[in-house]
């Protein structure tokens, strides 16, 4: 027996819960968007055996900055036990390295490998992809105005 929640894609059901307060939450929006994007995402990041996780990981140490592993925790909203999961795994493949930090040994910098540097560039037009999918209702200039009031709002500058 099909119910509501079996609807096709395009006649979701829920179209008219759109009339409640809560759609007008940004949290809620954010997070609603953040769950399609998601999945979006991690379809296009499966050939390279990656997830948004891991994807982001690698991004940033394919950016130059040296990130330190406690870095990338906080700047992902990660437990520092789950960033140092996520660079093991991504250790084992090949894609990144851990070295001593110049300025304390103690802190771990992550960087890229060339194999981790070519993944990353495929991965990344793939992300590309999903983001544009993700934010198809959107013209140009409202995704590049989103995502400069999402950097403002997050660390009170767009730059």
């Amino acid at each position: 027996m099909a119910t509501e929640l079996d609807a096709q894609p395009g006649t979701e059901p829920a179209g008219k819960l759109m009339a409640a307060t809560i759609s007008r939450d940004a949290g809620f929006l954010l997070a609603k968007l953040h769950a399609a994007g998601s999945v979006l995402n991690n379809r296009a990041l499966a050939g390279f055996d990656l997830k948004e996780r891991s994807y982001s990981v690698l991004a940033l140490a394919n950016s130059g900055l040296e990130p330190t592993q406690r870095e990338m925790a906080e700047f992902l909203s990660l437990d520092p036990s789950q960033i140092v999961a996520l660079i093991d795994e991504l250790e084992k493949r090949g894609l990144v390295l851990r070295a001593p930090g110049k300025q304390d040994r103690r802190a771990k910098i992550v960087s890229a490998t060339a194999e981790g540097a070519a993944v990353f560039r495929q991965a990344e037009a793939a992300a590309r992809a999903a983001e544009a999918a993700a934010l198809a209702g959107l013209s140009e200039a409202e995704v590049a105005a989103l995502k400069t009031l999402l950097r403002k709002a997050l660390w009170g500058s767009a730059d």
